[in-house]
């Protein structure tokens, strides 16, 4: 499929999703919400792929919502008060399905971030399951500087990966976070000096994953998010349930068979969901 604001390929088990307006500082406009439903579909769909790489083209990672595209239907229509909300209230949810489909991805998700991440892109990365970025990069809330509260998954997603005090200093000061800072509070995992070593080290590490067991990868994510939602004895529970239907004996005969022979393991791809309508 062809998108106007997202690349995507898949090689060596690695889907690649790029934001590719980069000269437009690869900004949030009408098109980039649906196809970012579209493009993580299509993922899904692949039974090749076992890790996302998500990166942009340009200078900037995004400067969050295009403003110029949505500015008049962020103020509403003139129609009666009550209709007016309940419509934009539709509207967000749509826009929230955006980077909830990140976050329900079945395979792990690596965010490269390069310079300004801002506003809808916090939104995006917070939503995703690791975060890499360059040194130039920098993190900042800026719904609260144009007057708005956040509302597609910031708030509610980031308390989960930095400490609450920060989140809320982010939040309620709209300043800038830069890149040193965001390593020690945890929200990156690391940070490299340019785009191409940034890109590079990502790679190489979704390079590592794409070689695991793809069933154990995906039980992996499917376990930690919902540890993350619900109780420990919940989790635990869970997970038996899991590992009694999905624990592979091909993939464990594989792993030990390779020990012993000295070689590197070869999963086979994940199949194909049935299509059922």
């Amino acid at each position: 499929m062809a998108y106007e604001t997202l690349s995507l390929s898949v090689e060596g088990g690695i889907a690649h999703v790029q934001l590719s307006r980069g000269a437009a500082f690869n900004t949030m406009n009408k098109a980039f919400w649906p196809e970012m439903v579209a493009v993580f579909t299509e993922i899904e769909e692949d039974p090749t792929a076992r890790v996302v790489v998500f990166s942009a083209q340009g200078k900037h990672f995004t400067s969050g919502l295009d403003l110029n595209d949505f500015g008049p239907g962020l103020m509403g229509t003139d129609s009666e008060p009550a209709r007016k909300a309940e419509a934009l209230r539709r509207s967000v949810l749509r826009m929230q399905e955006t980077m909830s489909v990140v976050d329900r991805c079945r395979l792990p998700v690596l965010m490269a971030v390069q310079g300004a991440c801002i506003g809808g892109g916090i939104d995006l990365i917070s939503s995703a399951d690791m975060r890499y970025c360059t040194e130039d990069a920098f993190f900042c809330i800026q719904e609260t500087n144009i007057g708005m509260t956040a509302d597609v998954g910031t708030l509610q997603r980031l308390p989960h990966i930095i400490p609450h005090g920060i989140v809320r200093e982010l939040t309620y000061t709209g300043r800038r976070m830069m890149a040193a800072e965001a390593r020690d509070c945890g929200l990156v995992n690391q940070v490299f000096a340019d785009q191409e070593a940034l890109l590079a080290a990502v790679m190489a590490i979704a390079t590592e994953i794409a070689a695991k067991s793809p069933i154990a990868t995906v039980g992996n994510k499917e376990m930690l998010n919902y540890a993350r939602d619900h109780s420990i004895q919940d989790g635990l529970n869970y997970i038996a349930t899991w590992n009694a239907a999905m624990l592979s004996r091909a993939d464990l005969g594989e792993a030990f068979m390779a020990k012993a022979e000295k070689r590197e393991t070869k999963y086979a791809d994940l199949d194909p969901a049935n299509k059922l309508a």
